[in-house]
């Protein structure tokens, strides 16, 4: 009977060892997993700021390119009177 008692002592023990070990690794595998989503929420929210730059930057141009045509349409259609007056 004690010797039985002493093997699954020593079966629990080397349990406890294997579930601190998985334990162990688990927080560090969260860590890592906190660390990545905290790096991607960084790197989401530079590329977030750079899309708002450049679709700012888009805006203006077609605002100015818009502007650009109206002005060019307006001295067509004054160079078209010109000629047929």
């Amino acid at each position: 009977m004690e010797e039985i008692k002493w093997h699954f002592g020593v079966v629990a023990e080397s349990l406890r060892s294997d579930i601190r070990q998985i334990a162990e690794g688990h927080a560090t595998i969260r860590h890592e997993l906190q660390d990545l989503r905290s790096e991607f929420k960084d790197e989401f929210k530079e590329m977030r700021a750079l899309l708002r730059l450049s679709f700012s930057q888009l805006d203006q141009r077609i605002v100015t390119l818009e502007s650009d045509i109206s002005m060019l349409k307006s001295r067509m259609d004054r160079l078209e009177q010109a000629t047929h007056s």
